[in-house]
């Protein structure tokens, strides 16, 4: 069902102080630095950012020596999602979004910066229903503008064609522990008062929260519309293992400004050492490309075979250590 609470919140965090980076798609591969790293097994994801990600990722640093598809170019920052497809006639085309916002919201109540090597993930990727995901991660599908069904679950796909865009949202942790960058939500204080002041678990410290806001175009692609489940899939399954991959790459300087904001009650650029904040890409948007093309694939096809070879290849190890 539809949630109250969580339109409240996301109406309460649009008006609290809050940046926006808005970013192009720059490659569709099999990896997931974070999750599998070292490994090309992982089902499709849809990649934004800098484009010196690589299966074996893991500093701001690397992010920063790549190009970036953002067009804050002090943003350096690898943003990924599970590829969503068409399904027609049996076969998967790889739909690439009409725009991809990283929005950065509630600074006001942000403590720190978000630290350089932070890296999180938000959502359930083996989801298969909405009662086993997490509700703070805001997960949500609808059609832009157009009324909301109130009998369809927040991270199901619309049931109806949408007469704009189908957008998702979700929401990453806004917690962090600058030393050992791990991360959590905050907790409403009436419920977890040893939290403390700021909501968070000991150790950790407010930092701005990331949201993903991703709108599809589909009416060209499905010009006759649809009723009743959509002719969609995710690289991960169904619309509920929705989910977001996040490295930061933002340079410390333009890291630590936006928390400068001196309104705290409304959108502010952030700009730092390589420009304002709409200036765009220092390199170009569109020279941004796959930093490893001979490894991993961008093909559906593919990619399913090599995530059944590779269990197959545990399975197989397992059965031989069970053996000896």
């Amino acid at each position: 069902m539809r949630s109250s609470i969580l339109l409240s919140t996301w109406a309460a965090g649009l008006a609290q102080a809050y940046t926006v980076t808005v970013t192009d798609l720059f490659m569709f591969k099999n990896i997931d630095p974070i999750v599998l790293p070292g490994q090309y097994t992982s089902h499709m994801h849809s990649f934004f950012g800098s484009d010196a990600v690589t299966v074996n990722t893991t500093t701001s640093a690397e992010l920063q020596k790549g190009c970036s598809s953002t067009e804050n170019p002090n943003d350096f920052s690898t943003y990924w999602v599970p590829t969503l497809y068409l399904i027609q006639d049996g076969n998967h085309t790889a739909i690439t979004p009409m725009r991809f916002s990283a929005y950065y919201e509630n600074l006001n109540s942000a403590e720190i910066a978000i630290p350089q090597n932070y890296r999180d993930v938000a959502g359930n990727a083996s989801a298969q229903s909405q009662d086993v995901l997490e509700s703070n991660a805001g997960m949500k599908w609808f059609c832009e503008g157009d009324p909301e069904d109130e009998d369809t679950d927040d991270a199901a796909f619309p049931t109806k064609t949408c007469s704009t865009h189908l957008q998702t949202l979700l929401l990453f942790h806004d917690c962090a522990n600058p030393d050992t960058l791990e991360s959590a939500y905050s907790e409403n204080p009436n419920y977890f008062p040893t939290y403390g002041e700021n909501y968070c678990p000991k150790g950790m410290y407010r930092i701005p929260q990331l949201r993903f806001s991703i709108r599809y175009d589909l009416r060209t692609l499905l010009p006759d519309g649809w009723e009743g489940q959509p002719p969609l899939e995710l690289a991960c399954g169904s619309s509920y293992c929705s989910h977001g991959d996040f490295i930061n790459g933002w340079l410390p300087e333009a890291a630590e400004n936006m928390l400068n904001d001196p309104s705290k009650s409304e959108f502010f650029g952030v700009d730092g050492p390589l420009g304002d904040y709409n200036a765009g890409s220092v390199c170009g948007a569109e020279n941004a490309t796959d930093s490893d093309p001979s490894h991993g694939t961008s093909d559906y096809a593919e990619s399913v075979r090599m995530m059944k070879s590779s269990s197959m290849m545990r399975k197989r190890h397992l059965a031989k250590h069970r053996r000896s």
